[in-house]
């Protein structure tokens, strides 16, 4: 019956009210039609002719290799384009029924809330709650309801026990939550996440993801998230995956379907690590294998393949234990007499070494890399290099041997030619020019900077000026290179291009390497051990996939236990470090032959 009366006599039009509520669902919430872009200072457009549909609701990953235009796309929906970042555009953008390049950026922002790859950047307040209040003070909203939105939008978020902590205090993970809070309190329909994984430990990682999936489907929000590491977004349902490649949109599917298919390595991004392990083992997944979540996937087509892959691939020899490069010796650290940071930590690393150091922020990585170069002083302890003590060896000294290249390169950088840069360390300990010019050049050679050695680092992308850091810390000759998150924020590409430099510098040239790093994938392709610390404890000193196999260790140390655990498991393989270890060495020996496959399964 297609009307009704209700008990106070009003008519009710069922259908129409059906149909209109459809008629919303089906109508976008963002719409590009024709939409090209060009930024003021390029000469080719970074976006081109862009035809894409977002609907009420949805919850849309974004992915492409760094330059292929996915941010400068957010940068359009959430109104930065064309009023922080000018340029022309043709075609047409509507955004909840507004053109962005009309509204300005405040008023997009009452629609879109973004949450940035560096949450420091969005930080008002001098405490968490002036932070999340910020957007309603601006909108004059009155003191009493203001405390009540706050409160709730903390709920939501779970920060309530954190509204009198200052931003600059918490984790990256409760900064996350804050950012969350700020843009939820103004009630956006749409909430874009740029990069939201690039600074955090994989546990930290897996709750955000969680949490946006939470606030999805609890608060009914429309859902973007630009982000490189594919399979941790994965963990939780979306229901597109979009990606672009050279300004266009390359492919927008269901991700089982997506998946299914070749795109992602066409475009460089790189696959979750059971479905390249599945490959290598000769399987063809389809759609209808459900390959968005290893934990449902249907693998029993598969099973036979990956046992039979197992047991043709076999291992290498053990390599024989060389020299210590670094010992440390029952450190104890803290920063207030009482609250230990580090407390007895005990372990060496071998000559030419790559090994990787992990465990969740604020663990004590970083504290343990600034000890070793001398920015601070043991409580207790040793730390030897070469078999000798360096703690009455200064920061200058240590700097000539022992090499630390932080995550992000502008913090390293203070010359705006890239030849004084590289220069600059052996300038300061007054070597002669001749022989600065000469091992800066070699060394340029070495980093495949040599056709840039003139040009100005501010022309080079994120990739070239962590060469240039590296270069400028090479140029001294050190024995050992500790490189703290050197591939966070990184497409595949870029990821790859840095660990095979590196491994050619640890394979040519000899230089032990250290690398402190959230990246699970990094430490199972390039390095042969780990070093796992917990709450100022070294929990673990292992091979990576006996760590990521290991639940115990996984969950104290907030990593995230591998998906090769799970396809080992589900295909009936019960040692499960021994598959992992098996993909890790057929990886290596992949990448080595030009992505040609060396095992005969």
């Amino acid at each position: 019956m297609p009307h009704a009366t209700d008990a106070w006599g009003i008519c009710f039009d069922y259908e129409g009210a059906a149909r209109r509520q459809n008629e919303e669902r089906m109508t976008p919430i963002i719409e590009f039609k024709n939409y090209t872009f060009k930024y003021r200072s390029q000469t080719e457009p970074t976006l081109l002719d862009i035809n894409l549909s977002i609907y009420p609701g949805e919850k849309v990953l974004i992915v492409g290799p760094s330059g292929s235009g996915k941010s400068t796309l957010a940068h359009c929906i959430n109104g930065m384009v064309p009023f922080s970042f000018p340029g022309e555009s043709t075609g047409t953008l509507a955004v909840n029924g507004l053109d962005p390049a009309k509204t300005g950026i405040f008023g997009m922002s009452k629609s879109v809330g973004t949450v940035l790859q560096d949450t420091d950047g969005q930080f008002i307040g001098l405490t968490v709650a002036e932070d999340v209040a910020f957007a309603l003070e601006n909108d004059c909203v009155e003191q009493e309801k203001m405390f009540d939105l706050v409160n709730e939008v903390a709920k939501t978020v779970d920060i309530e026990r954190l509204l009198d902590h200052a931003p600059t205090e918490l984790s990256g993970g409760q900064k996350q939550r804050v950012s969350m809070a700020g843009v939820l309190v103004d009630d956006v329909d749409i909430l874009l996440f740029d990069e939201p994984l690039a600074n955090l430990d994989p546990a930290t990682g897996k709750r955000a993801i969680d949490l946006i999936d939470r606030i999805h489907r609890e608060k009914k929000k429309t859902v973007l998230i630009i982000e490189h590491r594919l399979e941790d977004v994965l963990y939780r349902d979306v229901d597109r995956i979009i990606v672009i490649g050279d300004g266009r949109v390359v492919a927008d599917q269901k991700p089982d379907e997506l998946l299914a298919s070749d795109v992602l390595i066409k475009e460089g991004i790189r696959e979750p690590l059971y479905v390249t392990a599945l490959k290598h083992a000769g399987c063809v997944i389809k759609a209808q294998d459900r390959p968005q979540h290893i934990e449902t996937m249907n693998l029993e087509r598969h099973r036979q393949k990956v046992q039979e892959w197992y047991s043709h691939v076999e291992l290498p020899e053990p390599k024989g234990e060389k020299e210590p490069a670094l010992e440390i010796l029952d450190l104890d650290f803290s920063y207030i007499s009482g609250n230990p940071i580090l407390a007895n930590i005990h372990f060496r690393i071998n000559r030419g070494e790559m090994l990787s150091i992990v465990g969740k922020n604020g663990a004590g990585k970083s504290t343990l890399s600034n000890l070793i170069c001398g920015f601070l002083n043991p409580d207790r302890g040793r730390i030897l290099l070469n078999g000798a003590d360096i703690a009455d060896k200064s920061i200058k000294e240590r700097g000539e041997v022992i090499g630390l290249v932080m995550q992000n390169p502008n913090q390293m950088i203070s010359k705006p030619m890239i030849f004084d840069e590289v220069a600059l360390g052996l300038a300061v300990r007054g070597v002669p020019e001749e022989e600065i010019k000469e091992r800066v050049n070699e060394t340029l050679k070495i980093c495949g900077l040599y056709p840039f050695r003139n040009w100005p680092v501010s022309a080079l992308s994120f990739g070239q000026k962590k060469r240039v850091t590296i270069a400028s810390i090479l140029v001294m000759n050190p024995s050992v290179l500790i490189l703290d998150e050197p591939t966070a924020g990184q497409d595949y590409r870029h990821y790859t291009e840095i660990m095979e430099f590196l491994k050619e510098l640890n394979e040519k040239y000899g230089i032990t390497i250290v690398m402190i790093t959230h990246d699970m994938h990094l430490m199972l392709e390039y390095t042969d051990r780990a070093i796992v610390i917990a709450d100022g404890q070294l929990i673990a000193d292992d091979t990576p996939a006996n760590v990521l196999t290991n639940e115990w260790i996984a969950d104290r140390a907030y990593l995230k236990k591998t998906s090769l655990y799970d396809l080992a498991v589900k295909c009936g393989i019960e040692d499960t470090s021994g598959f992992a270890e098996r993909f890790i060495y057929f990886e290596r020996q992949v990448r080595e032959n030009g992505g040609i496959q060396t095992a005969d399964v």
